[in-house]
């Protein structure tokens, strides 16, 4: 009997799901609204998704992916590094790879507003003489990298590689609701060859299985979680429907066709889609992207938002995405955004060299109502309808 219990509290520590907690925060757009200044930021940024997945240089040294891309970004977590233990919220984003935050060595005025790592404050800070740049508009973030203890959850990751800011020029980082960014993409894209965080923690053998899972509410506040190690059954209905990853870099699949009332309106050959918690949107290219918004009568605002009557939504069709022989209908209450009084269309067009093929980015629009598991083992995705 003994060994039967001990077989069995075995099996459940084998089995732990580690639940890091999402919170959903005010936009940098929406902060810049409310402040009066978006029209300024947009005149000197022209936000495109396109430049993170396809910067203009080499992810061999300089990570290149544009910061302005996280203008819509509202879901965060607290991670903490050093020992002892300093806090930071951070965008967990599965479209790069590498971990960075502000730091001391940073006199800019946005690194001021934020929260930064002291390295003279942790006993575990172990430092490197090599840099890390990320470059966005008119600027970049400079620094240096180095290691330290980073708890995610109740996840202790020793001896992680991590970015520590010196320069963060302009209003992307001023009025940005987050400090930081821990990547959750494959190591391929990692600035530096630096080790992503999720590699480390299964190369340290801290979590049960190669994969994490992504669960986002439709609560504004509260309920959103990423889970490392481990599927929890309960945030979704139905089965798991498994697609191939077909790049390993970022998140990217293979999708089949793009229509609605049975109509084909985009990607109607195949085209390659691309499943990001780090683009809050659902991003096309430009030209789909307006075919779209003119089906569903949404017009741009002064702000250069696409907006919507509210009373329209109940008549919306559904987007469907049908993707490895499966439809995943997106309703209008998924795509339409109400912010306020108003109505707002989350889809966004974006630039993007035809040459290159169609690339369709499926952000937190999507993902909030699809449970997706990110299976590093199988180099798969999975995806059910959330609860």
């Amino acid at each position: 009997m003994k060994w039967l219990l001990l077989l069995g509290l075995l099996a459940l520590s084998e089995c732990v799901i580690h639940k890091v907690p999402l919170v959903r925060k005010k936009s940098l757009r929406k902060n810049l609204i409310e402040k009066g200044l978006l029209q300024d930021y947009l005149k000197t940024h022209t936000p495109n998704p396109a430049t993170k997945y396809f910067p203009k240089e080499t992810f061999a040294t300089v990570s290149t992916e544009s910061l302005e891309n996280y203008l819509d970004a509202e879901y965060f977590g607290t991670i903490s590094i050093g020992t002892p233990p300093q806090d930071f919220t951070v965008i967990f984003d599965t479209g790069s790879s590498n971990l960075w935050v502000p730091s001391t060595y940073c006199s800019s005025l946005a690194c001021a507003l934020h929260k930064r790592f002291n390295p003279e404050d942790s006993s575990t800070y172990q430092g490197t003489s090599e840099t890390l740049s990320i470059t966005y508009g008119t600027g970049s973030m400079t620094g240096i990298l180095g290691y330290d203890t980073v708890k995610v959850g109740s996840i202790e990751d020793t001896n992680q590689i991590f970015g520590l800011s010196k320069t963060e020029p302009g209003l992307t980082f001023l009025f940005a609701p987050f400090d930081g960014i821990l990547g959750l993409g494959y190591p391929s894209i990692s600035a530096s060859d630096a080790t992503p965080v999720f590699d480390n923690m299964w190369n340290e053998g801290l979590v049960s299985q190669d994969l994490f899972s992504v669960y986002l509410s439709s609560d504004d506040e509260k309920g959103s979680l990423v889970m490392f190690g481990g599927i929890d059954s309960s945030y979704y209905t139905g089965s798991l429907n498994w697609v191939p990853v077909s790049y390993e870099g970022y998140w990217q699949i293979t999708m089949d066709s793009i229509s609605i009332n049975g109509e084909t309106i985009a990607c109607a050959d195949s085209c390659q889609a691309i499943v990001d918690t780090g683009t809050s949107l659902l991003a096309g290219p430009t030209s789909a992207i307006s075919n779209i918004q003119s089906y569903i009568g949404a017009s741009k605002n002064l702000l250069g938002e696409n907006v919507i009557s509210c009373s329209a939504i109940d008549s919306l069709p559904d987007i469907v995405f049908t993707i490895n022989g499966i439809q995943y209908p997106l309703p209008a209450s998924a795509y339409i955004l109400k912010e306020d009084d108003d109505c707002i269309s989350g889809l966004e067009g974006m630039n993007l060299d035809t040459s290159t093929g169609e690339l369709w980015i499926l952000g937190d629009v999507f993902i909030r109502q699809y449970f997706t598991v990110f299976d590093r083992a199988n180099n798969q995705l999975g995806l059910a309808a959330a609860v």
